[in-house]
């Protein structure tokens, strides 16, 4: 070989490494960086070219998208968005905007993830116009429906789960908002509107079946008080407490007292069921101390409390505090005042392993993935997944006895509903001078639990201080609960 073909070959050589560095960097290390840069406009409208996959309720798309007559090539749209837009969210490819399911599942939705490699092959390799996954959704939309309109226009949510698998069956939250004005393509207005809802004083971007400012669960915490009493051994449903009308916290002038005005019943004393029965401040305050922080805290840990919970939505954690710092505090939180925060989410997940027996499943709101070709794909949400036994089966039969009590012959009538057992406990919680929260959260039928459902109304359902959880939570929940029953 000759000096100038050797020189050629190195500089083929050189040219070759060099360009196969630069490919590699551009492909391999400047990907995403590049794919996110506002000014490659052909890579985002190469992804617009992707249909994105359905949201499916009870067999119906409740999200779909449409052809455009922009470089979109897409529009999301959504049917009886108001009903469903804290479960969907919305999408929006012109702002590169998403929440909700079209948030968590997006790569699913827009048929990129890793476990849709071989459908991309295929739709490659056949011609196929590019097409994500649709998502199939535990919830009902009948139940979704009854509970969007059992709350009308009060400001609150609603979750119903089924007990023994942990599918969600309906999530909503009011005031809710059109999905419609924030998928739409014309920017200006999309923005016009958001900008309208962060704007608005109650908040109708909040999911307040997960999230939003949480309430204090009032009442309805003293399920937990009682599961932790039960669950020490030390004590029984028939065990008895001190009855007195009022009483004064340790080293503190907090005086609590019942909302009756006067003792729990006529004895000195009180058994913990009628105490749950006739939702009594007094004798469960007194448990609470009784019991220690620690106790109700480990009880109320197993029940899902300060611990996030993904859906795949992520809830905000409820709270039950880390560290309390007195006994008066302790006693707050015997039901459900002080720092104690919860979700409706959460307080469902209550009602629902007491109805499982102890077993707390993990909440899904997805039953299946599904393939252009309505081939089922691989599920990361499966339903049936235990996460813990949260309290022992003599406990929970104990519970349940005590809830059907509560809604029988107690402060929960509400909630009623002829010819069926209804497990149930009410809460009225206070927010310092501020209106009431309003709470129910139970289950049916008692015997064999198809449905756990909570419920909380703020800003006391219009009344202030004198609406209360069975006038108007409780009433609620049984829409629900009936909508499920009656399938």
């Amino acid at each position: 070989m000759t000096k100038e073909l050797k020189r050629l070959s190195l500089l083929v050589l050189v040219m070759f490494l060099a360009l196969f560095g630069s490919v590699t960097v551009i492909q391999g290390v400047q990907t995403d960086n590049l794919a996110e840069n506002p000014a490659n406009t052909r890579a985002r409208y190469d992804s617009y070219e992707i249909q994105r996959g359905s949201i499916i309720a009870s067999g119906t798309a409740i999200a779909s998208s449409v052809p455009s007559n922009d470089v979109y090539s897409f529009n999301r749209q959504y049917v009886d968005a108001k009903i469903w837009a804290p479960v969907t969210g919305y999408f929006n490819a012109a702002l590169g905007a998403s929440t909700g399911i079209e948030k968590e599942l997006n790569s699913t939705l827009a048929g990129t993830s890793g476990s849709q490699f071989f459908q991309r092959l295929d739709q490659l390799l056949s011609g196929q116009s590019p097409r994500g996954s649709s998502v199939e959704l535990t919830l009902d939309a009948s139940v979704q429906k009854a509970a969007y309109e059992a709350l009308g226009d009060l400001q609150g949510a609603v979750v119903a789960i089924e007990p023994k698998t942990g599918r969600i069956l309906a999530m909503v939250s009011t005031p809710s908002f059109d999905t419609n004005q924030l998928a739409t393509h014309d920017t200006n207005a999309a923005n016009a509107f958001y900008d309208q809802l962060v704007a608005d004083p109650n908040k109708p971007l909040f999911n307040r079946a997960i999230g939003g400012d949480l309430n204090p669960p009032g009442s309805t915490f003293k399920l937990v008080v009682a599961a932790a009493a039960l669950e020490s051994g030390d004590y029984t449903a028939s065990s008895t407490l001190p009855n007195p009308a009022t009483i004064t916290l340790p080293q503190s002038n907090s005086v609590v007292s019942n909302a009756s005005g006067t003792t729990c019943g006529t004895g000195k004393t009180v058994t913990i069921a009628d105490a749950l029965r006739l939702s009594c401040n007094v004798p469960m305050a007194e448990l609470a101390m009784k019991l220690g922080d620690d106790a109700i805290r480990a009880t109320a840990e197993k029940f899902g409390f300060n611990s996030t919970v993904t859906t795949p939505l992520e809830s905000t954690a409820s709270v039950y505090p880390r560290s309390i710092s007195d006994e008066a505090t302790t006693g707050l939180s015997g039901f459900g005042q002080t720092d104690v925060r919860a979700t409706p989410l959460q307080m469902a997940m209550v009602s629902a392993a007491i109805a499982n027996g102890g077993a707390l499943m993990k909440p899904t709101m997805i039953d299946d993935i599904l393939a252009p070709d309505l081939s089922p794909q691989e599920n990361p949400f499966p339903s049936g997944q235990k996460i813990d036994d949260a309290i022992s089966p003599e406990t929970a039969k104990a519970l349940v006895q005590m809830m059907v009590a509560n809604v029988s012959n107690g402060v929960a009538s509400g909630a009623r509903i002829d010819g069926i057992d209804v497990a149930g406990k009410t809460g009225t919680a206070q927010n310092d001078d501020n209106p009431y929260s309003l709470w129910f959260t139970g289950f049916a039928p008692a015997s064999d639990p198809k449905v756990a459902v909570a419920v909380v109304v703020e800003n006391g359902g219009g009344e202030g201080q004198t609406g209360s959880g069975d006038a108007i939570a409780a009433p609620i929940a049984k829409q629900v609960m009936e909508a499920v029953l009656n399938k």
